[in-house]
């Protein structure tokens, strides 16, 4: 008995991975987002700690890994080179487990320079595919969001 061929997906069998297509459109952006903002010397994600720093205030390192869906550590790797150029300061939080950080004034002074740039790469990408496409994805992304475990048990939470 000869064994049968192994069977081939194709498109027209299954969607294109979701997980995998994300992921590849996220270099892309990350990488026109980082090229955009460039002369400032910030990358995009740097930028959006800084955005948030700045929306926010003073945060409990534990609380922004949450807010970015990092672990504790990956926060930190983040951050270390904005603490070395000056633009956010980690100290102890209100008890010796905490550590809290938060944005200099340097670091406002760059997220404003920055902040330029990004909205030039903001316009792009809405021009590119469109304003009303942007909004949906941005919605379409918090969704997605929901789906991360941190997320969903909240969410359980929240509804008991």
């Amino acid at each position: 008995m000869r064994a049968s061929p192994p069977t081939l997906v194709t498109p027209s069998d299954s969607a294109a991975c979701a997980c995998g297509r994300l992921r590849r459109a996220s270099r892309a952006l990350t990488q026109f987002y980082d090229d955009a903002l460039a002369p400032t010397g910030l990358r995009v994600t740097q930028l959006s700690l800084m955005r948030t720093l700045a929306r926010e205030g003073t945060t409990r390192v534990s609380a922004l890994a949450k807010v970015f869906m990092l672990d504790r550590t990956a926060l930190s790797r983040a951050l270390d080179p904005l603490v070395a150029r000056g633009y956010v300061r980690i100290v102890s939080g209100r008890d010796a487990r905490t550590r809290e950080v938060t944005i200099t004034r340097a670091g406002a002074a760059a997220l404003d320079e920055a902040s330029a740039e990004w909205k030039r790469a903001q316009a792009a990408v809405a021009k590119r595919i469109g304003r009303d496409r942007l909004d949906t994805l941005i919605a379409t992304l918090a969704d997605l969001e929901s789906l991360h475990p941190d997320q969903a048990a909240a969410a359980a939470q929240e509804a008991a």
